[in-house]
Parts: structure tokens; C-alpha cells; sequence
């Protein structure tokens, strides 16, 4: 009963934030990156939420209780990816643009931002679709007599009402309440349930020596495999451009990113230890649920209900994000810019919502095509990373691309990726035994950075507009 209420009490604030800010939004500016009046505490939980989502809750604690603390080699592509993030987010906020193809189309052209734009939309749907199956999973461990699969609509029906009805304005406080509610509460956790399974020691005596070593059973290329899709998700991610564009101003944009690097180095190693910890007692056929399962069966229940509510909150929170980002690149990348450019605020409000309804569908359709939210996540992390990051970190630290470099790593990256995939789910018995263990972000990321160096030097540049220090100026190059 206790869950119940918890979950309840979640969905009302929840509604009740969103329907508050929905009453603010009169123009696509607040519908799209909050008329840019966000300051660094919000922007640092908003990052954090829509940053830690299913793929951390459910991917990342389904490795961590199959095998150990291995799993933190995910975490630790996104950690180190912070770092680069921090040198690039005020010159991100001097762009003020609204998504990741307009910074492309600023500094290469309408192609760039057209390819970037169908990339982000592949990969981020993909994202929400998986994010709509943990969703439905915590519902029926709360209420059995709802089937999973009824679980994922009714969650699918949250996610779209609450990023349909107010956009980024809605998505940050949420996330505001959301990401202080589960950092809070996964702190009290972790000695509570340490203490309830009979402490350190005994969580070593059950489980693997390997559970507890830096490599595990994972040899260093699968564990790479595991860090850089992360780290390129991260450093060309859209939802957190879009958050340094809604920023008051680029010193809020700086200051952000310090709090959410601390905030996701704390969350995220103690959500692996929580999985870890309570796989050395609890046992479960569906490994993604185990946070949820510890919430429900190895914590006091009045904890266990706050920490399932806030796991809740956090996968909505991270949907809405994800869904909100391509349903932002179809209205501003694509109908804005070249279907109807004369759109009224009113229509466009009008447009922007029905496509989030439409993505939301389709999120819905591709959750059934996943098992493993693990795998899910890793494919959708190397979509981006391959096609899109390579040319939005060239917008700051290498001022020779050009325009034709970044179209052919945007193309290829996407190519190789989905190819790689599909060979090695369909291809012939000799070439999945061929490409079986080779991660696809090594290939896709391979051939995404070498056709942008290589055709951008091939390739006259010009710079219309650069992110490269306050010397640059519009120039010509060889």
C-alpha cells in the first residue's frame, strides 16, 4: 500500500508542476529552452535527472548485479566526458541557439543540421523507448494485476502529457524536485542496506572475487566498450546543449557543470553499490528490476517507498527529456526551417505538441524490439556518438573542419553504426562470428573521425561563425 501511495504522490507533484509552468509557456522560446531564464542550481539537477535515467536505474544495474563493480566502467565514460563538457559549456551558452544542428548549421551548413538532426532523432527515441519499459516494470512490481506491457503505455501516456504540456520550462523543475528527492534518498540507502545484509564483509563472502575487481570478467576492450559510448553520448548531448541554452547567462552555464559533475560521480557509484550490495541477497530473473526490488524487499518500507517513487520519477524524467530533444529538432530543425517558416508562435506551440505525441507513439512501438536495456542503451549511445559528436566537438577545438568533413562523419557515423548492428543480429553465422565481439562504436567512431579530418583537409573551410575564443572572426581559410 505504502508503494502505491508513494508512486500516487510522485504522479500528483509531478502533474501539478507541469500544469503550473504549462500556464507560462506563450511562445516557442519557453516551450523550447525556457525563455533562457535558468539558473545554475536548477540547471545542475536538471542535468543530473535527464542524464541518469533507465540506462543507469535499469542498464547499469542489470551489469552491476551480473557482474560487480565492472559496471562503473559505463558511469565512467559519462565522468570523463564531464570534463571536456566543462571547458565548452559557456561558449556553448555564448551560441544561444536552440538545438545541436542549429550550432551545426552555424558553423557548417543546412546539410550538417538537416543529417544531425535525423541522427539525434534515431538514437533519442530509441532512448525513450527503454525508459517507457522500466517505467512499466516498476508499475507491475508495484501493482502485479497490471501487466508489463500495460505498465509501458500507462507510462507512456505520463511522458507524453507531462513534455507536451509545457516543454523545457516543465522538464527542468521537474527535474529540479526529482534529482535532489533520489540523491537524497539513495545516500540514507546504501549504509541502511549494508547494515540489513550483514555488512561488507558479507557482501564479499557471496559473491565472485571478480564482482570486486577494476576489470571483473570483462576483458579492457569490452570494458572500453562500455565507457565510450557513454562519454561520446555525453560531450554531443542535445538535452544538455539545450539546458546551456535555456542558462540566464554563461556563467550559470559554467557553474552548472561543476555541481553535476560532484552530482553524478556520488549518484551513480552509489547506485551501482546499492545493485551490487543487494545482489548478494536478493535473486531475480530480470536483473534491470533489482533497484526496484531492493526498494521493495531489502530496505524499511517507508525508505524503500521514497526510493521506488523517486526511480519512477527519475525514468519519467528521463523520457521526457529524450522525447522532448527530437520532438525539438522536428519542429525547430525541420518545419521551422523549411517547411513553414512563417509559422505563428501559436501554431508552432501547436505543432511542437502534436509531434511530441507522434514521437511518443513511435517510442512506444520500439520499446517492444528490446530484451536487454543494456544493449538498448549502448546502440542509441553510439547512434549519437558517432554520427553527431565528432563535428560538435569540432565546432570547438578544431577550427580546419569544414562543412564537407562534418556531413561525411555525420553519414558515415550513421551508417556504420546501424549496419554494424543489423550484421550483427541478421548477417550470416561467419559474419556474426567475425563481428560478434567487436563493439560497434569502435568501427562507427573509427570511420566518423577519419572522414572528418581526412575531407576536411581535402576541402576549402570557411567559418561563418566559430565557438574557438573571443579572437575568432569570420575568415577564409586554405
Amino acid at each position: 500500500m505504502i508503494y502505491a501511495v508513494a508512486i500516487s504522490l510522485v504522479i500528483a507533484l509531478l502533474c501539478g508542476i507541469t500544469v503550473y509552468k504549462s500556464r507560462k509557456v506563450k511562445n516557442k522560446a519557453d516551450f523550447l529552452v525556457a525563455g533562457r531564464t535558468l539558473s545554475w542550481p536548477v540547471l545542475v539537477f536538471t542535468l543530473l535527472s535527464s542524464w541518469i535515467g533507465a540506462g543507469s536505474l535499469l542498464g547499469g544495474a542489470e551489469n552491476a548485479y551480473q557482474h560487480g563493480f565492472v559496471a562503473l566502467w559505463q558511469p565512467l565514460g559519462g565522468w570523463l566526458g564531464l570534463l571536456i563538457v566543462a571547458l565548452i559549456a559557456g561558449r556553448a551558452r555564448q551560441f544561444a541557439q536552440f538545438t545541436v544542428p542549429d550550432l551545426l548549421e552555424v558553423r557548417y551548413n543546412a546539410t550538417a543540421r538537416v543529417l544531425a538532426a535525423i541522427a539525434i532523432v534515431i538514437s533519442n527515441v530509441i532512448i525513450t523507448s527503454y525508459q517507457l519499459i522500466g517505467g512499466g516494470d516498476i508499475l507491475h512490481l508495484i501493482f502485479p494485476q497490471i501487466a508489463r506491457n500495460t505498465g509501458l503505455y500507462i507510462m507512456a501516456a505520463f511522458v507524453i502529457f507531462f513534455t507536451a504540456a509545457a516543454g523545457m520550462a516543465s522538464i527542468a523543475y521537474l527535474d529540479l524536485v526529482i534529482g535532489s528527492l533520489v540523491t537524497l534518498t539513495v545516500i540514507v540507502a546504501v549504509p541502511i542496506l549494508l547494515g540489513r545484509v550483514g555488512g561488507w564483509q558479507s557482501v564479499e563472502s557471496s559473491l565472485p572475487a571478480t564482482h570486486f575487481q577494476v576489470l571483473g570478467d570483462y576483458t579492457l576492450s569490452r570494458a572500453i566498450g562500455l565507457a565510450l559510448p557513454t562519454m561520446l553520448l555525453l560531450i554531443g548531448n542535445q538535452g544538455m546543449y539545450q539546458k546551456f541554452f535555456s542558462a540566464k547567462s554563461e556563467s550559470d552555464a559554467r557553474k552548472s557543470v561543476v555541481g553535476w559533475i560532484v552530482g553524478t560521480v556520488v549518484l551513480e557509484t552509489l547506485l551501482m553499490a546499492v545493485a551490487v550490495i543487494a545482489s548478494s541477497k536478493l535473486h531475480t530473473e530480470r536483473p534491470r528490476e533489482i533497484l526496484a526490488l531492493t526498494a521493495k524487499e531489502a530496505l524499511p518500507s517507508w525508505l524503500g517507498a521514497i526510493l521506488l517513487g523517486g526511480i519512477f520519477a527519475k525514468i519519467i524524467s528521463t523520457a521526457n527529456n529524450y522525447l522532448f530533444s527530437p520532438a525539438t529538432n522536428l519542429i525547430h530543425d525541420i518545419y521551422g526551417r523549411f517547411i513553414d517558416r512563417n509559422s505563428s508562435e501559436r501554431k508552432t506551440l501547436i505543432v511542437s505538441r502534436l509531434i511530441v505525441v507522434l514521437l511518443g507513439a513511435v517510442a512506444v512501438l520500439q520499446a517492444t524490439q528490446f530484451e536487454s536495456v543494456l544493449k538498448a542503451a549502448l546502440y542509441a549511445y553510439t547512434v549519437y556518438g558517432a554520427a553527431v559528436t565528432p563535428a560538435v566537438m569540432a565546432v570547438f577545438f578544431w577550427r580546419r573542419s569544414t562543412a564537407a568533413g562534418a556531413v561525411s562523419s555525420i553519414i558515415l557515423g550513421t551508417i556504420v553504426t546501424v549496419a554494424w548492428q543489423l550484421l550483427q543480429q541478421y548477417g550470416s553465422q561467419g559474419m556474426q562470428s567475425a563481428i560478434g565481439g567487436i563493439d560497434a562504436v569502435y568501427p562507427a567512431l573509427f570511420v566518423s573521425v577519419v572522414s572528418l579530418i581526412v575531407v576536411s583537409l581535402l576541402t576549402p573551410h570557411t567559418i561563418t561563425k566559430d565557438a574557438h575564443g573571443p579572437d575568432t572572426k569570420s575568415a577564409v581559410r586554405p
